[in-house]
């Protein structure tokens, strides 16, 4: 099956995609269905006013009727384009906004239309919601497959954890913690959570749908292993303000490798997989010895106490990987035990052929280093020290963030880049788990329905 068939069978028509029912399933309700909503929402500016698109949207039309109001949102949105200097300003303007404004919109009809919005946004979501498509691969407890809203027309895909055998590995936890995590992130280098919903037999996580394949089949599929050097520092570029985003949240992500990085139908990429991602409090460290035999730090190896070093590590790997056409401590399809990996990681020098450039091979000996103490992103500055080296001199990483620079590659959309999907291995049946009321909590905690930022950037 061609993608390019498949997601014009499913987007194609005057519709792109909607259900003949997609006003009707977007129709806003009356005002009074929303008092109870007007009484129990958290009155909170930034939430309300800047992250949520709609509340964004709406507040900045209500600023609008006033030119006082206006004027301010003119200056927040030139604020950008200054200099950091006057980013003091841009507080003074925004503590302002949050204070008599932000209460005087709260008793407009802007207001009301923004509580209409989320009344919407908390409705019940079913595997109803969607149409569902193709199965694209396999997680660790189910499918993943294709998925289409309804209402909208926009494409997901939609993570099945089948609940018997999350139950039999014990596995509710790990499950939850992803769940969780994915709702805090909102980044463009990060697979984001749309929607969390259940059926009979399973928990469905609702994401970004990336056509494009992750970058191990890129480096191993597509010719010659490897990428040449423009390429690979640009994915090293995005994955560094991933893991920008990540560490702004204190969550170290703990699993970078080719298969955990996934391409857009542009060529852009994002972080997935976030199931053994995990938030740190401030002032604190972990210990844990997770990840990916080849690609986890010495300090995890060792189970030493970090915060965010085995990130930076994991980056220095995959640059490594995405010029040399393999990992750094062990051959493609090399047969060797993990005690010799780990000791490869812990004792030995990575050895760089002549395709590395010279920039090339430092940020990979800064990345790489055995002491996260002298480790590139370790140092107290974290990513603003990564994005200094050399090697992006060429990267404007603020046009980078706004999605405004084009990608090295384009995936083209007549291809999978992925295995066929008769090749993909079938799950069998879980034997001797029966689920009872006692996992009803974790499916409560579990199933909360649309995710704010995801779901009103589809709707807009």
């Amino acid at each position: 099956l061609k993608l390019s068939t498949f997601f014009t069978t499913c987007g194609g028509g005057k519709r792109n995609g909607r259900s003949k029912k997609w006003k009707e399933m977007l129709k806003l309700p009356h005002i009074s269905q929303c008092e109870e909503l007007r009484r129990t929402i958290e009155r909170d500016y930034t939430s309300l006013c800047e992250k949520q698109p709609i509340g964004r949207l709406l507040f900045r039309q209500y600023c609008d009727t006033k030119p006082e109001l206006k004027r301010c949102i003119e200056f927040m949105d030139a604020v950008p384009e200054c200099t950091p200097s006057q980013t003091e300003r841009d507080e003074i303007v925004r503590d302002y906004l949050s204070g008599a404004p932000f209460s005087s919109y709260q008793e407009s009809m802007y207001f009301s239309r923004f509580l209409q919005w989320k009344w919407l946004e908390r409705q019940p979501v079913t595997k109803n919601t969607f149409r569902h498509y193709r199965v694209l691969g396999k997680g660790g407890f189910g499918e993943v497959c294709a998925c289409q809203v309804r209402a909208t027309g926009k494409m997901y895909a939609c993570k099945k954890l089948e609940k018997k055998r999350v139950k039999k590995r014990k596995g509710e936890a790990m499950a939850l913690n992803e769940k969780r995590i994915l709702e805090k992130v909102n980044s463009s280098f990060v697979v984001s959570l749309a929607y969390a919903y259940e059926t009979k037999d399973a928990l469905c996580l609702v994401l970004t749908i990336m056509n494009g394949g992750d970058l191990k089949f890129h480096i191993y599929n597509m010719g010659n292993s490897g990428f040449d050097e423009q390429r690979a520092i640009f994915y090293a570029a995005e994955i560094c303000c991933g893991l920008e985003d990540l560490h702004r949240e204190r969550i170290v992500y703990r699993d970078l490798k080719p298969e955990n990085i996934l391409l857009d139908d542009r060529g852009h990429i994002r972080i997935s997989d976030l199931g053994l991602a995990v938030q740190i409090p401030e002032g604190e460290t972990i210990r844990g010895r997770v990840g990916t035999v080849g690609y986890m730090a010495p300090e995890v190896i060792q189970n030493e106490s970090y915060t965010f070093s085995p990130d930076w590590w994991g980056l220095g790997c995959l640059i490594f990987e995405m010029i040399q056409g393999q990992s750094p401590f062990r051959k493609r399809k090399e047969r060797v035990k993990r005690e010799e990996v780990d000791r490869r990681v812990r004792e030995d020098q990575e050895e760089y052929s002549d395709k590395f450039s010279e920039e090339a091979k430092d940020i990979c000996r800064q990345l790489l280093a055995k002491d996260p103490k002298e480790r590139l992103g370790c140092q107290g500055l974290g990513a603003i020290e990564v994005k200094q080296h050399p090697i992006f001199r060429n990267i404007n990483f603020k046009r980078l963030e706004a999605n405004m620079l084009d990608p090295p590659f384009s995936p083209d959309p007549r291809a999978v880049y992925c295995k066929d999907v008769l090749d993909i291995e079938q799950f069998s049946t879980v034997k001797g788990v029966n689920l009872d009321p006692t996992d009803d909590d974790f499916y409560h905690k579990f199933v909360t329905g649309s995710v704010s930022i995801p779901w009103q950037n589809e709707v807009l």
